[in-house]
């Protein structure tokens, strides 16, 4: 028999994260393992979306994005992020942030380029670069240290001639680690000594805490031409199934061959979803300041919950999600925990193995999102004292 499907498609598994939202399903779980929101977004963003459907955006848009949106991702740029963008000649708008980082794998990597990325790492990153055909350097965040530095020494060894480009994501998932100037600085450096490129996942940009500042590598010297940004609505605007999100790429040819092989790939994001977008992107700002102050509530609920199970926590000074340490309960492993910990309390949790490229360097670790409400975490701090008498599952 002639073989099914082809080898690219088994280089890595189907998602655990939404592996573990299913799991959490059947039993009816408080899902804190796929990180979106179970609350309402916006109202303003909801009615626009109703009027954009009402007004007739119904059609396909300009295949790299509606005109209105891509100026108004080109001002927001300018204040939160410190960018001059073209928006005709640096934005692509696409169907999330997913689909951006793939699109623009796709656009820059030749097989056989190297490209580097921090481990624990989101999940997609690693498909991603298989598809496009790049092979992977791991440089690994210090996650008994407080601030989950990197070494210095081991990303500069991970740069070399073959070394196409660096993904960086910050604030980060899943440690919650906000990169600093310092580091952002130490990498654009390796960056322009090798002739990389930069790409930035910043989707969680405006959940921040603790005095951590956000900043887009883009906006420091001599970067903005070898910085592809993506973001998206998904998190700031609480509309994780809308799937709209952007590239910016700071070199117009970049962002020509984002456009081509977005435009093949998905054709276009939801046409009345990005009309709406604009309303979401010309918000004040102090709906941003307003949303760290809500998450930094959620985070610090859940942190207290966690640990009062018994969970050791990292905690996180940007994005949604909580790293922990299983070790207090003598689980084997963290796919076995995870499982063990729907069944007995009816919690999803994803197993810190998915987030490195070596199994065993996660084996202790689990992590939580906590895009709910307050009485959802509520119920998850009884729920989780099924856990508490024996400190073991």
């Amino acid at each position: 028999m002639k073989r099914t499907t082809a080898t690219r498609v088994g280089l890595f598994t189907e998602s655990v994260i939404r592996e573990m939202t299913r799991i959490t399903n059947l039993y009816d779980g408080i899902n804190l393992a796929q990180g979106f929101p179970d609350f309402d977004a916006p109202a303003e963003l909801i009615q626009a979306a109703a009027q954009a459907l009402r007004a007739g955006w119904n059609q396909y848009a300009i295949t790299w994005g509606s005109p209105r949106l891509r100026q108004a991702i080109a001002h927001k740029a300018a204040w939160a992020n410190d960018l001059s963008v073209d928006p005709d000649r640096h934005i692509t708008v696409t169907c999330g942030a997913t689909e951006a980082m793939m699109v623009t794998l796709l656009a820059v990597i030749e097989p056989g380029d190297e490209v580097v990325i921090f481990e624990p790492f989101y999940e997609n990153y690693g498909p991603d670069a298989l598809l496009s055909g790049a092979h992977l350097r791991y440089v690994r965040l210090n996650l008994d240290d407080p601030e989950m530095p990197f070494d210095r020494g081991e990303l500069r060894a991970a740069f070399g001639p073959r070394t196409r480009a660096i993904i960086v994501n910050t604030p980060h998932n899943p440690t919650g680690k906000v990169f600093t100037r310092e580091e952002l600085e130490f990498i654009a450096s390796l960056c322009q000594e090798w002739d990389a490129l930069a790409i930035t996942d910043e989707v969680y940009e405006h959940i921040i805490y603790d005095g951590a500042t956000h900043i887009s590598i883009a906006s420091l010297p001599g970067m903005f031409e070898r910085t592809v940004t993506i973001n998206s609505m998904s998190k700031t605007y609480s509309v994780t199934g809308w799937r709209v999100g952007w590239v910016i790429a700071g070199d117009p040819a970049i962002s020509d061959g984002v456009r081509k092989a977005h435009d093949f790939l998905t054709v276009g994001a939801a046409a009345p979803l990005q009309e709406a977008g604009v309303v979401a992107l010309h918000f004040p700002r102090e709906y941003y300041r307003g949303l760290s102050d809500m998450y930094r509530a959620k985070r610090d609920a859940l942190l207290e919950i966690l640990a009062q199970a018994g969970f050791r926590c990292i905690v996180p000074r940007g994005a949604y999600y909580i790293m922990t340490d299983i070790s207090a309960f003598g689980s084997p492993d963290d796919v076995t925990f995870c499982r063990t910990l729907v069944e007995r309390c009816g919690v999803g949790a994803v197993p810190g193995s998915s987030f490195y490229s070596d199994p065993a360097a996660g084996r202790q670790r689990v992590r939580f999102a906590y895009p709910k409400r307050l009485e959802t975490l509520e119920d998850v701090r009884r729920r989780l004292r099924a856990l508490a008498p024996a400190r073991s599952v």
